[in-house]
């Protein structure tokens, strides 16, 4: 079976070849793509003036040049940002809970020997 050859093609999209003229966008459409370019570029000075683009450009290098790919990319990426690896945030908020609580109760008592001690205070003055 021999396939027929294929149409003779002008060169132009099935969209230029039609009939109608090419329709502008709406307003809004235009000014969203200009609102959404904006504020791209304003985020990426942003990132650019905290240093975060060259902090992961050199992370991603520092992977890259590894010998051997770590079995945990994202592990890596953090001790190499500094970040502790290994660390459980829900033992830490719990233990950070209690030491409030503790913190509380202590400034409590301090208050109320606080409260004694003046009240001894007074006393002695007056006798």
């Amino acid at each position: 079976l021999k396939c027929p050859p294929p149409p003779p093609h002008s060169g132009l999209s099935r969209l230029e070849e039609s009939d109608s003229p090419p329709q502008p966008l709406p307003p809004s459409a235009a000014m969203s793509y200009e609102t959404a370019d904006s504020q791209k570029e304003e985020f990426r000075k942003y990132l650019e003036k905290n240093g975060i683009i060259s902090q992961l450009t050199r992370v991603l290098v520092g992977l890259y040049e590894e010998p051997e790919r770590p079995q945990n990319a994202i592990d890596y990426i953090k001790k190499y940002l500094g970040a502790p690896t290994g660390v459980d945030v829900e033992e830490l908020r719990a233990e950070n809970d209690e030491l409030k609580r503790q913190n509380a109760d202590l400034e409590a008592k301090v208050a109320s020997l606080t409260s004694q001690l003046k009240e001894l205070q007074a006393e002695q003055a007056e006798g």
